[in-house]
């Protein structure tokens, strides 16, 4: 497959993008102070890290297969930690962790919405429309341990 060079640019800022998500999602499993919370950073930090490759593939000429993006969500039914009444600062800090990172996801998964239009390739189209779609599904996993622990 051979892409158009507005076509590479696009994926090549897809993916720059998808690091820094990689990155944010590292720190942010670095400061959590809840470890049921560092896991979940660290288990979407890595479905970012397998955006970041699999945006690679394409670069190299290649579209991988699409993994089912609503198994990776299913099951994750978040214990609570932090009671409602909690107001210490280790919860404050996780709450804002966790706020930021559904911010993050919301904008990614926008900017994937858009780009996806861009491609004339229909597996190109599908590969974006699954990234996009794990993107919502990070944001709901987190929306949902915020609902668990009292902070949405």
């Amino acid at each position: 497959m051979q892409l158009t060079e507005a076509e590479t640019n696009v994926i090549k800022d897809l993916q720059t993008q998808e690091k820094t998500c990689v990155e944010k999602y590292r720190f942010y499993e670095a400061s959590a102070h809840d470890r049921q919370l560092k896991d979940l950073f660290h288990r979407i930090g890595d479905e970012e890290q397998e955006h970041f490759e699999s945006l690679g593939e394409v670069l190299k000429g290649s579209v991988p297969d699409v993994k089912a993006a609503q198994t990776r969500m299913e099951g994750y039914n978040p214990t609570v930690t932090y009671s409602a009444g909690d107001n210490s600062e280790e919860k404050k800090h996780d709450q804002f962790l966790c706020t930021d990172s559904i911010a993050t996801e919301k904008l990614i998964s926008s900017t994937y919405n858009n780009d996806l239009f861009r491609f004339a390739a229909t597996n190109v189209r599908k590969l974006l429309n699954h990234i996009q779609t794990e993107e919502q599904n990070h944001a709901e996993m987190i929306y949902k341990y915020k609902t668990a622990n009292g902070m949405a």
